[in-house]
């Protein structure tokens, strides 16, 4: 693991976020190294090697036992002894630098006993017997997995195999990754004396996977630090100009940062909120990228001002005072409290201007969103416990198991070979966006950002979302393709055919590995005839179920007596339809017949209006249909119509659906059961699964017609029922 890592002779690559890190001394690895040497303490105090670790450690857990730490540094001690690593330090130094890391960020003790015995098993003659033993299971667990992440050395060929293992291991506990983030953080801090190729291979690594990683457990302070040493290793000179921006800005003097910060302070003070506001300076990385976003940089560019306050009601009182009593630049409002990034993250985003234009960025939160924003999982302690109230259960609840995570360990037990894995892998590592989508019921699906509808379906479906057939976003039918933003509400319709093949265009739409792999793997596994790698097409499968359909409904119907024609494709209406009834419409034109216009098959109690035709006839539209707009824009006169005291009417309306079989009779039935009588029905061939049916129905009541459409809307495999919408024909 950090046999490779070694003490720069040179401390450059180490400086990047030096200056926003007050908290966090660098470790004197030469004094932890005269300390290792003077070999184990008393049974009554901690070792001298180990003061900084407890301190730390303290400072989160004030009643935590040091014994389990006392207890692993002297067994890491002695193991390690006589080790050394390239720089002539002591071994031991590597594994307390860990450790402090991850006391620093809030770890519990189980983790930082762990640490410090991480190496033992792989470097040493200890056996995760003597560990289990000495340590207790959890701690054994720990330490077998960060060790199984260090089998593979880390070659060009090897690197998947690794990754892959880790990240099995990270699912199973989150913690392994934590100690193994920190093991890469002291090995790219004392990475200086290596070979530069070798460092530009583990910089290449620590950016594709690592850092990603980091971001996605949410350890802010680690991803950061690490992204401003890599960049030092593989922009050395972009690296160099950024250092010399953030010097000659500190230069100055005059940091409108801190004068906006104390305006901020009285507007809090006066407004009777205890709030601690603080400058947050930026690390290298992101004033490198906003210097390349921005051009000129201004002295409020190279930090942020962080307010922290006690409860989340205050967040939103500190916004509102800051809002009201300076200058806000409302487009950078952004509010991750009401809605947590998929990391962890909570905090309410702003941005206020002073009057010469320097535009200071706030951030809001509560010191324990400030925790979990720093340290991420690390900072919730161990979040594991038996599943059931059966101590001797020893299944684990992971509360803490991102949605990202839970992805990635799907689709890596799905992937062919480790070339996919690696490829899929640092792809999806990429998407440093996610976002947030509902279903139906209010449940909560993390999705990458770019995701679509057929990503949401393997999502939450799994292998069973091969019988997707369609979905709603916001209530509207949409494709499967279709782009899915932040904060939709999506409803996945699911076909009946457990046997369902998803269609090889779906592919085309698949963003997440999960959805990609697991289609490949279906088409590969189905291939449909004529076809060496497919599966059966979305048609082919909607015609078999179409066909059911129809032949179940002409048994089931024709007992009531309703002409059914189920297979012919409707002749639609255009412009008046000769046919239709209007015993109810009164019309401001003495004499004239009148006709209820096909292209809208109006009914009480819409809102209609008249235009006279030849013949000395009156056709009804409803107002909002198109053919309205453009007999009036043709200059046609307009007629006055209202409803008569007859309630019956006739209407048309057309069912989407998707094909199954028994669904027309089903259909059919529904209207039957509603009082309503059917003057024809036709079926249009099916196309992609989907089944359009048009029906011409007599009610005995208009006012029954919104409770018609319910029932039909709530037959299985209908998604719309609507108003026949016909093209009008040329005005005569």
């Amino acid at each position: 693991m950090s046999a490779e890592a070694t003490n720069p002779a040179s401390p450059a690559p180490t400086t990047p976020g030096a200056h926003r890190r007050k908290s966090r001394p660098r470790i004197d690895l030469r004094r932890l190294g005269r300390a290792a040497l003077l070999g184990p303490a008393t049974r009554d105090r901690l070792p001298d090697a180990i003061g900084h670790v407890a301190e730390a450690h303290r400072a989160h857990h004030p009643d935590a036992d040091l014994e389990p730490l006392r207890r692993a540094y002297l067994l890491a001690e002695t193991s390690h002894r006589g080790q050394m690593r390239k720089s002539g330090e002591p071994y031991i130094t590597h594994p307390l630098a860990v450790t402090l890391i991850l006391a620093e960020l809030g770890a519990e003790t189980t983790t930082l006993t762990a640490s410090l015995l991480h190496d033992t098993v792989e470097d040493t003659d200890v056996t995760l017997e003597q560990v289990g033993q000495e340590f207790g299971e959890e701690v054994r667990y720990l330490v077998d997995g960060v060790t199984k992440l260090e089998k593979v050395d880390y070659g060009a060929a090897a690197e998947p195999e690794t990754f892959r293992k880790m990240l099995v291991a990270t699912g199973n506990d989150v913690r392994v990754m934590s100690i193994k983030l920190a093991d890469r953080l002291h090995n790219m801090r004392t990475l200086g004396v290596m070979r530069p190729e070798k460092q530009v291979r583990i910089a290449k690594v620590t950016r594709d996977v690592l850092i990603p990683l980091a971001e996605r457990l949410g350890v802010q302070a680690l991803k950061t630090e690490l992204e401003d040493l890599v960049f030092a290793i593989l922009h050395p000179e972009e690296y160099e100009h950024t250092r010399e921006l953030i010097v000659e800005n500190a230069a100055h003097g005059d940091d409108p940062l801190a004068g906006m910060a104390e305006q901020v302070r009285t507007v809090l003070r006066e407004a009777d909120i205890q709030a601690e506001v603080l400058i947050r300076p930026r690390h290298f990385v992101s004033v490198h990228r906003i210097s390349r976003k921005r051009g000129r940089l201004r002295g409020a560019d190279f930090g942020r001002l962080l307010v922290l306050v006690n409860e989340d009601a205050d967040c939103y009182g500190v916004l509102g005072e800051l809002h009201t009593c300076m200058t806000p630049v409302v487009s950078e409002f952004k509010d991750f409290i009401a809605v947590p990034k998929f990391n962890l993250y909570q905090s309410l985003h702003t941005a206020i201007a002073r009057e010469d234009g320097e535009i200071a960025e706030v951030l809001i939160r509560t010191h324990q969103m400030h925790q979990v924003a720093e340290a991420g999982v690390i900072a919730l302690g161990n979040p594991y416990a038996p599943a059931s109230d059966d101590p001797s259960d020893g299944e684990r609840a992971d509360p803490t198991r991102p949605g990202w995570l839970s992805r990635l360990l799907t689709w890596q037990e799905a992937a062919p070979d480790t070339d996919t894995f690696w490829s899929t892998l640092r792809e999806d590592l990429a998407q440093d966006r996610e976002i947030t989508v509902f279903r139906p019921d209010g449940a909560a699906l993390g999705l990458p950002e770019g995701a679509s509808c057929v990503d949401a379906a393997y999502a939450q479906y799994g292998e069973d979302a091969h019988a997707c057939i369609g979905a709603r976003v916001n209530g509207r039918l949409a494709t499967l393709g279709t782009v899915l933003k932040d904060g939709d509400t999506v409803q996945l319709l699911m076909g009946q055919d457990p046997a369902s093949e998803p269609s090889r265009e779906w592919l085309d739409h698949a963003h997440t590995p999960a959805a990609r792999i697991a289609i490949q793997r279906r088409l590969a596994a189905h291939p449909a005839p004529g076809e060496p790698s497919g599966g059966a097409s979305a048609p082919v499968a909607a015609r078999h179920d179409a066909e059911g359909a129809q032949d179940g409904a002409t048994a089931r119907t024709a007992a009531s007596g309703t002409a059914v024609r189920p297979s012919a494709p409707p002749a639609r209406p255009t412009g008046d339809a000769p046919g239709a009834r209007a015993a109810n419409a009164v019309v401001d034109l003495p004499g004239a017949s009148v006709r209820l216009a096909g292209c809208c098959t109006p009914v009480p109690p819409d809102e209609v209006t008249g235009f006279a035709v030849r013949g000395g006839a009156v056709t009804v539209h409803r107002v909002e249909c198109a053919g309205v707009a453009r007999m009036k824009s043709a200059g046609r006169a307009e007629i006055g119509v209202r409803w008569g005291d007859t309630a019956d009417c006739r209407v048309t309306l057309v069912v989407e659906s998707f094909g199954r079989p028994h669904l027309l009779a089903d259909l059919t039935e529904a209207i039957a059961v509603e009082g309503v009588a059917i003057v024809s029905a036709t079926v249009e061939p099916p196309s992609q699964q989907r089944v359009r049916h048009t029906y011409t129905l007599q009610l005995p009541d208009a006012a029954h017609l919104p409770a018609l459409m319910r029932a039909m809307r709530n037959v299985p495999g209908v998604y719309d029922v609507s108003r026949a919408q016909h093209a009008a024909a040329a005005t005569r």
